[in-house]
C-alpha cells in the first residue's frame, strides 16, 4: 500500500500561502526524523525542511523565515506551512524520512505540485 501521501499543493500568487500535508503509514513513524523535499523542473531534488522525532527543526537557507515544518506523531502526519511564497518555490514537494528512504518509506510518494505565479 501507499506509504507516503502528500497533499495541499496548488496555484498561488507570489506572497501567498499554502499548507502541505503528508500522511505516513507505519507504526514506527515516531522514531524517524522527517523532512520535506522539492524538485523543480530540470533541477535535482533538494531538502527543504527537517524535523526530528523530538520536534527540532531545520531549514534550507532559501526558505528560512518563510516555511514552518511540524508533525503530530499520534496522527502520523507532517505539515509544511509555506508563507510569502516566491516563484522560485515552484516545484513538486515530497515528504520522506531524513535521510530519505528508510524502512517502509523507501519509495517516494506522488508529491504535490506547488506553483507560484502571477
Amino acid at each position: 500500500q501507499v506509504q507516503l501521501v502528500e497533499s495541499g499543493g496548488g496555484l498561488v500568487q507570489p506572497g501567498g500561502s499554502l499548507r502541505l500535508s503528508c500522511a505516513a503509514s507505519g507504526s514506527i513513524f515516531s522514531i524517524y526524523a522527517m523532512g520535506w523535499y522539492r524538485q523543480a523542473p530540470g533541477k535535482q531534488r533538494e531538502s527543504v525542511a527537517t524535523i526530528t522525532s523530538g520536534g527540532s527543526t531545520g531549514y534550507t537557507a532559501s526558505v528560512k523565515g518563510r516555511f514552518t515544518i511540524s508533525r503530530d506523531n499520534a496522527k502520523n502526519t507532517v505539515w509544511l506551512q509555506m508563507n510569502s511564497l516566491k516563484p522560485e518555490d515552484t516545484a513538486v514537494y515530497y515528504c520522506n524520512t531524513v535521510p530519505a528512504g528508510l524502512a517502509q518509506y523507501n519509495y517516494w510518494g506522488q508529491g504535490t505540485q506547488v506553483t507560484v505565479s502571477s
